[in-house]
């Protein structure tokens, strides 16, 4: 599904774009594609079930997955990362924050293999970043956020594309119809860090939000980011 133009909606299994189980809807975080000069660039690459899915949803837009360069995670849920060692063979470069860079390495329970009933296969992420740095990757600025709550690990990433201000913002936010929040399921997850991270997201304004899972944001985000966090400061404190 095109976003806008060279941004791409390659999976996720609410929408039926992946499909991983029958009465799973949940197994296939929604993985995007960035098409640039310089190659692709991955946003979360999916259970790893569903590979060849996002793969051929690729070759539609005439994405070939040989030229995926890198792919930036938001989180090491296995719903959003459990690809990765997959692609991590085939040669692409892994970018995030150390909490999830950590996570995947080791494979452990914050990779959540138990809610799916797999076992999570580690692999390395090659380049970290922090919390307000700009990652400079194939010409474009992206500007790192962590948001910790879901999982300590949880990233968003802001970058300017096509005249619109995008935000990848992973579980922070829940799916429209279903819920405010990500799943509270994880080992790491934390109400309190939690609250405070919809805070400081609910200070960015954004035009285009692209969630973990679900439905995109394509009319003021900060609205629904402002939502998940009354609903928070009511329910948490």
């Amino acid at each position: 599904m095109q976003i806008l133009k060279g941004l791409f909606q390659v999976g996720g299994d609410i929408n039926g774009i992946t499909f991983d189980q029958l009465g799973a809807l949940w197994n296939d975080g929604n993985s995007y594609v960035l098409k640039t000069d310089q190659g692709l660039i991955l946003f979360d690459c999916g259970c790893g079930d569903t590979l060849e899915q996002i793969f051929d949803n690729m070759r539609y837009w005439d994405l070939s997955p040989d030229d995926i360069t890198h792919c930036i995670l938001t989180h090491p849920h296995y719903d959003h990362a459990g690809a990765g060692h997959i692609l991590s063979a085939r040669g692409v470069k892994f970018i995030s924050i150390g909490e999830t860079a950590d996570a995947v390495s080791s494979g452990d329970d914050r990779c959540c293999g138990y809610l799916y009933h797999k076992i999570f296969k580690p692999f390395r992420v090659d380049q970290l970043v922090t919390d307000g740095e700009t990652l400079h990757l194939a010409g474009i600025d992206f500007q790192v956020m962590h948001l910790p709550g879901h999982s300590m690990g949880c990233t968003a990433y802001l970058f300017n594309w096509d005249g619109k201000r995008v935000v990848v913002s992973g579980d922070v936010i829940g799916t429209l119809l279903v819920g405010d929040f990500g799943w509270d399921g994880s080992i790491d997850f934390d109400k309190k860090i939690y609250t405070q991270s919809l805070l400081k997201f609910s200070k960015v304004d954004t035009d285009i939000m692209l969630p973990g899972h679900g439905l995109i944001y394509f009319h003021k985000p900060r609205f629904r980011v402002e939502e998940a966090l009354n609903s928070a400061l009511m329910q948490w404190r």
